[in-house]
């Protein structure tokens, strides 16, 4: 099944915000709802498709602004690593979202741990990579080809590895043993900026340069 991308660009941090949907039965899910619930349900209206899923790559307050307004309109349940449901309730997400002016998130429905399957929809399954560094609880998610990383992996750069529970080494540990063993022509969706692919991270990303991919 061919999976379709729409992405959003919402928030103050110009999150990129993805509805990933199956055309075939109309629903979705909503990959790092950071802000303007509104919007991102008009973009799935516009569509004709339903959410059924909130997934957040991580628990940041630009990532997850939405997910209370979001979920409120469609009952779609928040899933979240384990590591980082705690981080997305704590009182310093809470204080950057009101620095950000940004909503809260609620607390998670689903604890995600590595590996697990989320099914969207009868023929649309995504799975969890769990990579952290960024966060203790950061995932990327992954789909036959397409991969939505979050703050973990960008376009010719890394996530910041120096916020609350956050490494760098364990970051590049991440993106070299997670995510550049996927196939080269995997497509990349990041949390900011635009889409990249495997191959391309591998041959050019200054951060990765030292990469054996023998």
């Amino acid at each position: 099944m061919a999976l379709v991308i729409q992405a959003v660009c919402v928030g103050p941090l110009e999150v990129n915000c993805y509805l990933a949907g199956c055309p075939d039965h109309r629903e979705c899910a909503v990959i790092d709802p950071g802000d303007s619930a509104q919007t991102i349900l008009a973009a799935a209206a516009e569509r004709g498709w339903r959410i059924t899923h909130i997934l957040n790559t991580h628990g940041h307050a630009d990532h997850t602004g939405a997910n209370a307004g979001v979920k409120k309109a469609t009952g779609a349940p928040i899933h979240i690593h384990r590591l980082d449901a705690e981080l997305a309730q704590s009182q310093w997400a809470r204080d950057a979202a009101a620095y950000l002016g940004l909503s809260p998130s609620p607390p998670p429905d689903v604890l995600l741990e590595d590996g697990a399957e989320i099914r969207v929809c009868a023929c649309l399954a995504i799975r969890t990579i769990h990579t952290p560094g960024h966060s203790p609880g950061g995932v990327c998610f992954h789909h036959d080809g397409s991969l939505f990383s979050g703050d973990t992996l960008f376009k010719m750069s890394i996530g910041r590895g120096d916020l609350p529970g956050g490494n760098p080494q364990i970051l590049i540990k991440s993106i070299k043993e997670r995510l550049l063993s996927l196939p080269g022509r995997t497509d990349v969706f990041p949390g900011h900026g635009d889409p990249t692919a495997v191959d391309f991270e591998k041959e050019y990303n200054p951060f990765l340069v030292d990469f054996d991919s023998r």
